[in-house]
C-alpha cells in the first residue's frame, strides 16, 4: 500500500495565535514586515508610526487591529498610546528613530543628547507604560545596529550609541522581568530608510554587499521580521543582543 509523502504529518498551529504585537514604527521597512510575519503566525498587530496616510495604507495592508500616528519620542503621547490600549499587549516591537552619523563637533549639546540616549529613552518609556499590560513571557524588543561598531570618523557618534543598547538591554531584562527584553542589531538592511540616508548610492551599495557579504545577497526586512518572531515565540530568550548582518561584520 503507498502513502502520500505528506502522511503522518501534523499542521502546525500558528506560533502567535491569539496573541496581540504592537509594532511602533509599523507602517514600513522591518515593522511592517514584522506585522505581516505575526499576522501569518496568528496575530493581531497594533500598527504605530508618525506618518497618518502610510500608516492606514500599512494597516489595510495586515488587517490590523487597530493604528495610532504620533512621535514615539513623545512620553505623553506613548503614554495616552499604550493607556488606550486593551489589555493583554503580548509583545512589542521598537523600529521607530534612526541613526544620527557625522562629525561630533559638527554637532550641539541637544544633538548629542538626541544622539546618545534617544533610543534608549524611547525604549524606557515604552517599558514604563506596556509592561503593566504585558503577560509572564510576553517580550519588548528594541532596535540597535551592527555598523557602528567599527570606530570611524564618518559614523561619528552612532558608534557610541550603537556601544550603548547592549548593556542597557540586559538591565531592562532584569528590571522588567518576567517580561522579556531583547534587542536586535541589524547591518544593513534593504529598507525605505536605508534608501533615504543613502540617496542615489543605494544601488552601488547593494552591489557590494553582494559581492562581498558571506551570504552573497542583501538583508531584508523579511530576514529581519523572522527573527524578530522567532524571539517573540521563544520565552527562554531575555537580556541578550542578536546580530543580522549577513556576516557584514567578518568583512574587512
Amino acid at each position: 500500500m503507498s502513502t502520500s509523502p505528506t502522511s503522518g504529518i501534523t499542521p502546525r498551529e500558528p506560533a502567535l495565535l491569539g496573541q496581540t504585537v504592537v509594532l511602533i514604527g509599523g507602517s514600513a521597512g522591518i515593522g511592517l514586515e514584522t506585522a505581516r510575519l505575526a499576522r501569518a503566525e496568528g496575530a493581531e498587530v497594533v500598527l504605530a508610526g508618525r506618518d497618518p496616510e502610510r500608516l492606514e495604507r500599512a494597516a489595510r495592508e495586515v488587517e490590523a487591529r487597530g493604528t495610532a500616528a504620533f512621535d514615539a519620542s513623545d512620553a505623553v503621547a506613548l503614554e495616552r498610546f499604550f493607556g488606550g490600549l486593551a489589555d493583554p499587549i503580548d509583545h512589542v516591537l521598537v523600529t521607530a528613530g534612526g541613526p544620527a552619523y557625522g562629525p561630533m563637533l559638527e554637532m550641539d549639546a541637544d544633538q548629542v543628547r538626541e544622539a546618545l540616549s534617544g533610543h534608549v529613552v524611547v525604549g524606557l518609556e515604552v517599558a514604563r507604560y506596556a509592561a503593566a499590560k504585558m503577560p509572564p513571557g510576553g517580550s519588548l524588543l528594541l532596535m540597535g545596529g551592527t555598523g557602528g561598531r567599527r570606530i570611524s570618523r564618518a559614523l561619528g557618534i552612532a558608534s557610541a550609541a550603537t556601544a550603548a543598547l547592549p548593556p542597557f538591554v540586559a538591565a531592562l531584562a532584569l528590571e522588567l522581568a518576567p517580561v522579556r527584553v531583547n534587542l536586535i542589531a541589524p547591518g544593513f538592511v534593504d529598507t525605505p530608510l536605508s534608501a533615504s540616508l543613502l540617496g542615489d548610492q543605494l544601488g552601488a551599495r547593494r552591489e557590494e554587499l553582494r559581492a562581498t557579504l558571506p551570504i552573497g545577497r542583501v538583508v531584508t526586512p523579511a530576514d529581519v521580521a523572522a527573527l524578530a518572531v522567532h524571539i517573540m515565540t521563544n520565552t527562554a530568550l531575555t537580556g541578550a543582543t542578536y546580530d543580522i548582518d549577513g556576516g557584514q561584520q567578518l568583512v574587512p
